[in-house]
């Protein structure tokens, strides 16, 4: 069974802001998109690069080494070279507090 894992104040994370969290050995990437936040591995599926210095257009971001580009609310793969899904993370505010499942969405 999932358990929530508290990461920081609500308040941290303003929208339009991102920020890297690590939970339990994966490092995320959290992204507040007009209120509502979701998280996502920070890597690339093509070559292990880090996301979180990618370009965030709308619900994408783009990996800022080989520009593919993924959903940032399902992880799917949207464009080359990367091919395969990047998998997320349910996120919830409870009581003023960010909290992210210690287990990927399937």
């Amino acid at each position: 069974m999932s358990k929530w894992i508290e990461v920081f104040p609500a308040s941290d994370l303003k929208p339009g802001m991102s920020t890297r969290v690590d939970l339990v050995g994966v490092e995320l990437l959290l992204v507040n998109i007009n209120g509502e936040l979701f998280a996502i591995e920070n890597v690339c599926s093509h070559d292990g690069g880090e996301l979180s210095d990618g370009e965030i257009n709308g619900n994408e971001i783009t990996c800022p080494r080989h520009f593919a580009r993924f959903n940032l609310k399902t992880g799917a793969v949207l464009c080359p070279p990367a091919f395969e899904d990047i998998n997320t993370y349910a996120v919830r505010i409870f009581e003023g507090i960010v909290q992210v499942s210690d287990e990927a969405n399937k």
